[in-house]
């Protein structure tokens, strides 16, 4: 597997800008629309739980997991950017994930996050 199997993050050509931090250099926030997240809970399967199992007993990275894992923020990113669009925004800041277990049988993923209209300034 290659290194994009585990990586993550937007498109050089998205339409909603997402950042982690508070403000955009070179841009003006003209509008807070407000909180918005996207959500997803995925399950494990028998498979991967067992040669997780065996691989936490000789050590080492479990890429089955790492690469689920992945797969998991990019489809709760992809929610919120869709969440973004649908209320008008055109960027997302202070963009964070949660990830938690749901009930012992999956790990919960939130990208959540403030969308805003910004313009450039100058």
């Amino acid at each position: 597997m290659g290194i994009e199997d585990y990586g993550g993050g937007q498109s050089p050509r998205a339409d909603i800008l997402i950042v982690t931090t508070n403000d955009v250099p070179g841009h003006q926030v003209q509008q807070v629309i407000g909180e918005v997240f996207g959500l997803t809970v995925r399950s494990r399967h028998l498979g991967s739980q067992i040669g997780a199992g065996l691989k936490s007993m000789i050590g080492g990275e479990l890429k089955g997991l790492t690469k689920t894992l992945v797969e998991t923020r990019n489809q709760a990113m992809e929610r919120l950017t869709e969440q973004a669009r649908a209320r008008g925004a055109n960027a997302v800041l202070a963009f964070r994930f949660d990830v938690s277990e749901a009930a012992d049988v999956g790990t919960e993923v939130c990208a959540y996050g403030t969308a805003v209209i910004v313009t450039p300034t100058g």
